[in-house]
């Protein structure tokens, strides 16, 4: 309709096609993924890869000419984090920061940046909400006034392509309103400057690093939107920004979990063809148990993906009651995976002798270090009790 959302969904020709070149790039990252690991350089050559197989100008939000539904995106990012979970998570939060202009701007806005997106081949990193929350103490990024637009300044730690990004999308306090904006900002642009995160214990090739902004020019057509303070002045498609990241990522922690067993499997059968002898019903047992607890976490993980589908394909006119519903399936398929993706990845060094295969419980460590278990398995308890839920920052 005139003034809504640039809406649609790729033939399903186009879905499969695009599902197939997943799966290419995930076979090219797998080949050289340990050796990359142990490198731990920033991901200039990967985002080549990435860019060179049209990924990132494919996952925008689904429009007239562009852009994937929420399933198919998702599906991508799961396929890439099988084979490497560092470029799962760039592409995840890239996918998800694509839809800062539907959460936070006007749909023409919005339709614009995702066409330029798709056309440039740009890459997305950032944060929104990273600091503060919804409990009103604001991000760590301040903007001060300046003739029609504003000056940036401040430091925000951002968990992926830190230096291959082509856009940043940051939300930072007005100096003189207080209102918290949404904006994006080119990394080639003065007052820009990148360090990369050092040596981390995973997750080593998503290019982590720590971004600067010193009296950085945003201009209006720069500014996104704004950010609520609390969830009772968040609309409700706005509200589904946070919950939409964590599900990207738990995704990825399928993925990993999924690598690190079907790569554990191949070992052991490579062991058991070199002596046919009938299978350690112990070795069964264990690999029963992961395969079950895999593809326990797949079923939680794809019925949040069917529901946020849903809501996101709703846009503007989404129930006010929605996200809370939303929120709690996503806690629960991030309490689940986080658990599958840690415990598959420690049981399977024990079953496997495979160099590398360390990788995939260093990196499910860090994936879920920021998700506290705790915290989701409350705010499950708190809607299943009361119906209400208060959804989680984007943030991290």
């Amino acid at each position: 309709m005139e003034g809504g959302w640039d809406g649609g969904t790729p033939p399903a020709e186009e879905i499969r096609a695009l599902l197939r070149t997943a799966r290419d790039v995930a076979d090219d990252l797998a080949a050289d993924a340990v050796a990359r690991d142990r490198a731990g350089r920033p991901p200039a050559d990967e985002a080549a890869r990435l860019r060179e197989a049209g990924l990132p100008g494919r996952l925008v939000p689904p429009g007239r000419t562009h852009g994937v539904d929420w399933r198919t995106g998702c599906a991508v990012v799961r396929e890439t984090a099988t084979a490497d979970s560092s470029l799962g998570e760039l592409l995840a939060r890239h996918y998800v920061h694509t839809w800062s202009g539907r959460f936070y701007g006007t749909p023409r806005r919005a339709s614009a940046l995702e066409r330029d997106t798709a056309r440039e081949q740009w890459i997305w990193a950032g944060a929104v909400g990273a600091a503060g929350g919804f409990d009103g103490s604001g991000p760590d990024l301040t903007l001060t006034p300046l003739g029609s637009g504003y000056l940036l300044d401040g430091r925000l730690a951002v968990e992926t392509a830190a230096t291959v990004a082509d856009q940043f999308v940051v939300d930072a306090v007005c100096a003189v309103t207080g209102d918290l904006l949404v904006v994006r900002v080119a990394p080639g642009r003065p007052g820009v400057s990148v360090v990369p995160a050092g040596d981390r214990l995973g997750q080593r090739v998503a290019g982590a690093g720590v971004v600067t902004f010193e009296r950085v020019t945003v201009t209006p057509a720069q500014v996104l939107g704004p950010r609520p303070h609390d969830t009772e002045s968040t609309a409700p498609h706005t509200a589904l920004a946070g919950p939409a990241l964590r599900l990207a990522l738990c995704h990825v922690g399928l993925g990993i979990a999924e690598g690190a067993l079907a790569e554990a499997r191949d070992t052991s059968r490579s062991g058991l063809a070199a002596r046919p002898l009938p299978a350690d019903p112990d070795l069964l047992l264990a690999y029963g148990e992961l395969a079950s607890a895999a593809r326990t976490a797949a079923v939680v993980v794809e019925r949040a993906t069917e529901t946020m589908a849903g809501a996101l394909e709703a846009g503007p006119d989404l129930d006010v009651d929605e996200p809370a519903d939303v929120s709690a399936l996503v806690a629960t398929a991030e309490t689940v995976t986080a658990r599958a993706a840690l415990h598959i990845t420690t049981r399977v060094l024990e079953l496997a002798d495979t160099p590398g295969l360390d990788r995939f419980w260093r990196n499910a460590r860090v994936l879920t270090a920021h998700h506290a278990a705790t915290h989701r398995l409350r705010d499950i308890g708190e809607h299943y009790l009361n119906g209400t839920h208060r959804p989680a920052p984007a943030g991290r």
